[in-house]
């Protein structure tokens, strides 16, 4: 399968080689990967220029945005630079963060999921990170949901769902639109990814608004974005975190912010999220 990767990068100096150098040792090589360098003011543009130089399935481009450290909409609009520098002939496109080490077997193991299941339309491992010298599950999320770090999908799924939502929120909805097309998501505990930036280590008050408003903007209402928030600021223990999740919502109410999904699919996201909750009941 060709697997195109596309990564977003703001100063990841620390980290972008050692993402980059996984992706080579892979017994399944991608067969393009581009970095979009997104204005870093580190050493990240010279670390992946001088990695090019071996590798000539990477290409580097720069974009300049914001120097803020902004979920949804920035790092989704780097990714788009880097796609619309792609051609079409992908089975998988994947959108990677710049701070992750692959196991050697990453794609490989990917590969073997989708050719065995047709409807397969996203498959993923699970996110590591380092705490006391030792590599743990970051369990911030359901066992069933792929992380935002670690986005692959299937070219037909990808299309399906209209590709990546610009907002807060996009690494929900794009499960939520694939199911509603009735394509199958996969997780794979054998496949460990070692996540070496803590998520959300860097957001502030206003990216957790932005929490609230993406639940608002994917047609929750307010008793399943209720929900939502308790179990978000309870596995994070912070009660200010529920709080900044509800008045996102509410602004985004009192504002008339577009939604993000129509109102039939809004209604399809309503009965899953309900159903999820009732089933964790019995």
């Amino acid at each position: 399968m060709n697997f195109y990767i596309v990564i977003p990068a703001h100063n990841e100096a620390d980290s972008i080689l050692l993402t980059l150098e996984s992706l080579a040792n892979q017994t399944l090589l991608p067969k393009k990967v581009v970095v979009v360098n997104d204005n870093s003011t580190d050493e990240t543009q010279n670390i992946v220029s001088n990695f090019r130089k071996n590798h000539t399935w990477v290409s580097l481009i720069s974009v300049k945005s914001s120097n803020k450290h902004l979920p949804g909409s920035k790092i989704i609009n780097a990714f788009y630079k880097g796609y619309e520098d792609l051609d079409c002939d992908y089975d998988v496109i994947c959108k990677f963060d710049a701070d992750l080490i692959f196991p050697e077997n990453y794609l490989e193991r990917l590969a073997f999921h989708y050719n065995n299941n047709p409807k397969l339309g996203m498959v993923a491992g699970f996110c590591y990170i380092e705490k006391n010298d030792q590599w743990v599950l970051e369990n911030l999320t359901r066992k069933d949901h792929i992380r935002g770090a670690l986005k692959a999908y299937r070219k037909a799924c990808f299309q399906d769902i209209g590709k990546l939502k610009t907002s807060m929120g996009w690494d929900t909805i794009d499960e939520l639109l694939a199911k509603y097309h009735n394509w199958d998501i996969q997780t794979d505990e054998s496949l460990h990814v070692k996540h070496l930036k803590p998520t959300g280590i860097s957001y502030n008050k206003a990216a957790k608004h932005l929490q609230g408003e993406a639940m608002y903007k994917m047609r929750y209402g307010f008793t399943i974005t209720l929900i939502s928030a308790l179990k978000l600021a309870y596995k994070k223990k912070s009660f200010s975190l529920f709080k900044d999740y509800i008045a996102g919502f509410f602004k985004a109410k009192r504002n008339r912010t577009d939604y993000l999904v129509s109102e039939e699919e809004g209604k399809f996201i309503r009965r899953l999220r309900w159903k999820g909750m009732l089933n964790k009941l019995h």
